[in-house]
């Protein structure tokens, strides 16, 4: 699981200051250099179609790094396994 959380890390995507839930649209605002907003609406019209987009967020928020570098995945899965 370490070469995976070090390819997510080596994307440079990180989950965003601007939150309001879990900083995904704000990282993925930050790393389109756009603002936030748009990828807000953008991310709301996706969930408007049919699909995933909630389940779409939640893996985001669980795999991508906040600022701090950690990942709430690989935290969770530290834990357990101690």
């Amino acid at each position: 699981m370490d070469k995976f959380f070090s390819i997510v890390r080596g994307f440079g995507l990180k989950r965003g200051p601007q939150r309001w839930l879990g900083g995904v649209c704000g990282g993925i605002a930050a790393k389109l250099k756009v603002d936030v907003a748009y990828v807000r609406v953008a991310f709301l019209l996706f969930c408007l179609l049919p699909g995933p987009a909630f389940v779409a967020y939640i893996l985001g928020w669980l795999i991508l790094p906040d600022q701090n570098n950690k990942i709430a995945l690989e935290s969770f899965i530290s834990q357990r396994s101690r």
